[in-house]
């Protein structure tokens, strides 16, 4: 699980108190108060490469360097703060209209210096080499770790939240991701046998699935169904026979880059026996929703348990 560690100087909540203390002055005293209430306290946050960063004032320009911290940013009401962004954020849909800076692999560090943003939500994760020229630059880059958990995912809402001076929106978003997951297993507790689903994020004839300790896994668990590949880790490549053998009930495919996934499962040589493709059980999961680490990891699930349960939500 991650930890938020921030602090907060200053005299900023006692001018707040001394205000709300004195509601009753004359109007000439007013201005001064509201100008002391006004003050912004400097605020320092850790990172996930335990680096501090500090803050003299709320960013009010933000560059976002992967798509699931900019859907946090938008949740929280940051999203009018974000000046770039990458080619693939596409959610909500106004982030489809912020600057383009970086495909997601690498990004244009020229430009980004050129807008001078007050932060960069970086990442760490197989991330690109180009923060140091940032950092010289004056600019502060916050790293995030690439989630790996719903509890990581929490963690991140936190921080951003805390970056952005809005831990209060941060608190209600995952509170909101949490109550939306509970209703989803409350409706799946009259479920008496789970089923079973192979989980393809790559089409033949390089055949990738999620096994254990992945974040897909944990969609899975919350909408209460069983990996057919569960009994391996990670991002595993397998074969095709692999998939006869283990004759899946329910297959469902995140992959968006063919143009019909659906029919591409159901023509493979020898998965016409397959007990999925028998009943036409096969489905396709939107990607973005069931990929990326960000507040709609509870939509994710709810996905998943429409799909397979869907007498459970009629």
């Amino acid at each position: 699980m991650k930890t938020t560690l921030f602090k907060y100087v200053s005299i900023g909540a006692v001018a707040l108190a001394l205000g709300a203390c004195q509601s009753n002055t004359t109007e000439t005293e007013s201005p001064e108060i509201a100008t002391e209430s006004e003050e912004q306290s400097s605020y320092s946050v850790t990172d996930d490469l335990d680096k501090e960063l500090t803050f003299e004032e709320v960013p009010a320009t933000v560059v976002s360097l992967i798509p699931s911290n900019t859907e946090i940013l938008y949740e929280i009401g940051a999203g009018n703060q974000i000046v770039g962004v990458t080619d693939y954020d596409n959610y909500p849909a106004e982030a489809s209209e912020v600057e383009r800076v970086s495909d997601s692999v690498a990004f244009n560090a020229e430009r980004i210096i050129e807008m001078e943003p007050d932060v960069v939500i970086g990442y760490s994760t197989g991330a690109p080499t180009g923060y140091e020229d940032l950092e010289a630059a004056g600019i502060q880059v916050f790293v995030i770790e690439s989630a790996q958990s719903f509890e990581d995912v929490y963690g991140d809402i936190e921080q951003i939240s805390t970056v952005m001076g809005l831990e209060d929106k941060g608190e209600e978003l995952i509170g909101s991701i949490q109550q939306q997951i509970e209703g989803v297993e409350e409706k799946l507790a009259s479920v008496e046998e789970k089923k079973q689903l192979y989980f393809e994020i790559s089409p033949s004839p390089e055949i990738y699935t999620a096994g254990q300790k992945t974040f897909q896994q944990e969609i899975l668990n919350h909408a209460n169904v069983e990996n057919l590949f569960g009994d391996l880790e990670g991002w595993p490549q397998i074969s095709e026979e692999e998939v006869i053998d283990r004759n899946p009930k329910i297959i469902a495919t995140t992959v968006s880059y063919v143009e019909n996934p659906i029919d591409d499962i159901k023509a493979r040589e020898g998965w016409n026996d397959i007990e999925a493709i028998q009943n036409d059980q096969v489905y396709f999961l939107d990607s973005d929703i069931t990929s990326r680490p960000g507040p709609r990891i509870g939509d994710a699930v709810k996905l998943v348990a429409e799909t397979v349960y869907p007498e459970a939500f009629e």
